[in-house]
């Protein structure tokens, strides 16, 4: 390339030919920087499924990019020179392309967006920002929404959504005469379980996927997870695949199921499509614009259709408003000053809690669970066990494969771990074993008891909650969401507080719960992570 007017920089996370950094391209004067760093797979332990997912899809859009005769800049993991990291590498180009200008669309992740700002000022060429399109929503609009309130909730933020963007509305009023079914869609599968589930969308993985795949195992070698069922969509063509599929296949059941659990099927009526909504592979509009035209021809419920839109244009567009206008101080977060480390077994599944185990060994061999896998299984844990939160964050970011910073920190911090002190969540969500033996069947197959919160059989989620319950009585009695639970705190003497108290310590030390580590991969990537 000869000096270019304008350098249009293209994240992993940015993989749509109608980004608004094209807008006004010029292939005769302008082109596309695009780079594969080590340092986006290493500032948190990244599993190999996340980083496959990521490497793959770039690769698809550079082919893309090249077929519609855009000049392209793309430096690969593996090439001689690679300077490891983003900012490193685009200042290293900037020397030798000398572009006039660089232009991006805005990024998913605050230190990206520092160290490219950093990068430009330090180079001396301007850097333009321009809005991602693939949000209903502005990070402006938000805060405009954010301005005077004295509390935050998505319910509202979401009501206001539907209105202004006419999404399931009749009118001025709510599609099915109520503005949200989430309480139809809590059911918990019999004891048959959910029978024949539909498949999940699958895409064998081609040459490029193949070659990345082989790369990864090489150079991440000791990162957790695995590659054995790796079947995510990396291209455009795929991503509208995995939506159709979705739309005729599993939306019909997904809104009562979607808070089940079942051992052994970890697909279940679940979208899986936060992976190409996150790459931009999909738009929010047309996954939105799906779900209800499903409605509309009668081919779901307005249950389902209301609780999956709730996600898109509700939660996924508040989070991001939480992220922005909050960063960066939100990382720091820890209201309920929890320390501990998180147990290395999360990153092996080594533990013999069924519960854990099974949606820590899903997570590992697929890169993904579903929300209430996250939230009530995994993050009800670490919340209760009292992990920091910053370690928290940085293993949900790095083992899911549709897990972005201005997605998930949001939904870690604040709505699972309650560190953000109440602004995501209005309460801090607890629960006794019961809750998971009520959700699923893997309490029967458990060396532990629910229903126990002392002894030798009592569940350490339920001893944890009693503990929690113990700890932070004080904060939990000032909020009308759990205050009934403290009330129930009057049950317990001294002599089983005092019992709840030891046994939660036996659990934090690793006494209960955890099986002896292995020497394997995912063991030494968790080593290195604690250290």
């Amino acid at each position: 390339m000869s000096a270019l007017r304008a350098l249009v920089i293209v994240l992993g996370d940015q993989l749509d030919l109608q980004a608004s950094a094209f807008d006004g391209f010029d292939p005769a004067q302008d082109g596309v920087w695009m780079a594969e760093v080590a340092e986006e797979s290493t500032h948190v332990v990244s599993g190999k499924a996340r980083t496959v997912l990521f490497l793959s899809a770039m690769r698809h859009f550079s082919q893309a990019l090249a077929q519609t005769g855009r000049p392209l800049h793309y430096v690969r993991l593996d090439d001689a020179g690679n300077q490891g990291s983003l900012a490193a590498q685009l200042a290293h180009d900037i020397a030798g392309l000398k572009p006039q200008q660089l232009i991006m669309t805005a990024p998913g992740d605050w230190r990206v967006l520092k160290a490219l700002q950093a990068t430009a000022t330090s180079a001396g060429i301007p850097l333009e920002i321009r809005d991602d399109r693939h949000f209903y929503t502005t990070v402006r609009d938000f805060a405009a929404h954010a301005q005077g309130r004295r509390s935050l909730r998505m319910e509202y933020f979401y009501r206001e959504q539907r209105k202004q963007h006419q999404v399931l509305m009749e009118g001025e009023q709510p599609a099915g005469g109520q503005w949200n079914f989430d309480a139809a869609n809590r059911k918990a599968f019999g004891p048959k379980g959910p029978g024949v589930v539909p498949p999940r969308s699958q895409f064998a993985p081609d040459a490029i996927t193949r070659e990345v795949m082989a790369l990864v195992q090489q150079r991440f070698a000791d990162h957790p997870g695995e590659l054995d069922s790796f079947a995510w969509p990396v291209t455009r063509e795929q991503a509208l695949q995995a939506l159709d599929d979705f739309i005729r296949e599993r939306l019909p059941d997904f809104g009562q199921w979607q808070d089940a659990i079942w051992p052994g099927e970890p697909w279940l009526y679940h979208a899986h499509l936060g992976s190409a909504l996150n790459l931009k592979l999909l738009n929010a509009r047309e996954v939105v614009a799906a779900a209800e035209a499903a409605w509309r021809e009668g081919r779901v419920s307005i249950q389902s259709c209301e609780g999956f839109i709730r996600q898109i244009l509700g939660w996924r567009e508040y989070v991001r408003g939480i992220y922005w206008t909050q960063m960066p101080r939100y990382l720091e977060g820890n209201a309920l000053d929890a320390h501990e480390d998180l147990p290395a077994w999360f990153w092996t599944g080594r533990t013999d809690l069924a519960c854990l185990a099974d949606a820590i060994g899903q997570t590992l061999q697929h890169g993904y669970a579903h929300h209430i896998q996250r939230l009530m299984v995994t993050g009800l844990f670490a919340l209760m066990y009292g992990v920091e939160p910053k370690q928290v964050h940085a293993w949900y970011l790095g083992v899911y494969v549709d897990a972005v910073e201005w997605v998930e920190l949001p939904n870690t911090l604040g709505m699972s771990q309650y560190a953000d002190g109440g602004l995501m969540a209005s309460k801090p969500y607890i629960a006794s074993g019961k809750y998971i033996e009520r959700m699923s069947p893997l309490c029967k197959g458990c060396r532990y008891d629910p229903a126990l919160r002392t002894g030798e059989r009592a569940c350490p989620i339920t001893t944890l909650y009693w503990d929690f319950l113990l700890r932070h009585e004080a904060m939990l009695a000032r909020n009308p969401r759990t205050a009934l639970q403290v009330k129930n705190l009057a049950r317990l003497d001294e002599a089983e507080r005092a019992a709840v108290v030891a046994r939660a310590g036996a659990i934090r030390r690793g006494e209960v719960g955890a099986l002896a580590p292995i020497a394997d991969a995912p063991a030494r990537a968790a080593a290195d992570f604690l250290s």
